[in-house]
């Protein structure tokens, strides 16, 4: 399946008013009718080792930051996807995320039919509060985007 980068959903901004970065990849599924929850755990169920090492590596780096870590959102939030807790979630949309001390950020997962099937959008919303988001943003948006055209391939797959 082709993932595709696409300008991010008008729609979005009221979710993490103030965002400054915003991006969102997207495939076309065949295969039965999804909901956003359904797709959103296809996203995450399986991630591959290489993304799991780099978390663990992020863990690592962040936590003398007092940052939020994987580990401790894993046991903290009874509702989430992967480790992340969900905010809100509809059929067509699911909102996950959390706000921490150096930045806020939003996961969006949202279902739509289209001719082909159904288009599903992983929407990545962050607002900085301070030089540590900035800097934090700054580092990983490269990992970022193969990170999440990797997971939004889980969909389909």
């Amino acid at each position: 399946m082709k993932v595709r980068a696409v300008d991010p959903d008008r729609d979005t901004s009221p979710l993490l008013p103030g965002a400054q970065f915003a991006d969102a990849f997207c495939v076309t599924v065949t295969a039965p009718a999804l909901t956003a929850r359904q797709a959103a755990e296809r996203m995450m169920a399986h991630q591959p080792r290489w993304i799991a090492q780099l978390l663990a590596l992020r863990d690592r780096l962040v936590a003398p930051f007092g940052l939020v870590t994987a580990a401790r959102l894993a046991n903290a939030t009874a509702d989430k996807i992967g480790f992340f807790p969900v905010i809100s979630a509809t059929p067509a949309r699911l909102v996950a995320g959390l706000d921490d001390r150096h930045l806020d950020f939003r996961l969006v997962v949202d279902v739509e039919p289209c001719d082909k099937g159904q288009r599903v959008t992983a929407t990545t919303l962050v607002l900085t509060h301070n030089w540590l988001g900035r800097i934090y943003l700054a580092v990983i948006l490269p990992f970022h985007r193969l990170i999440a055209r990797t997971l939004i391939r889980q969909v389909a797959g």
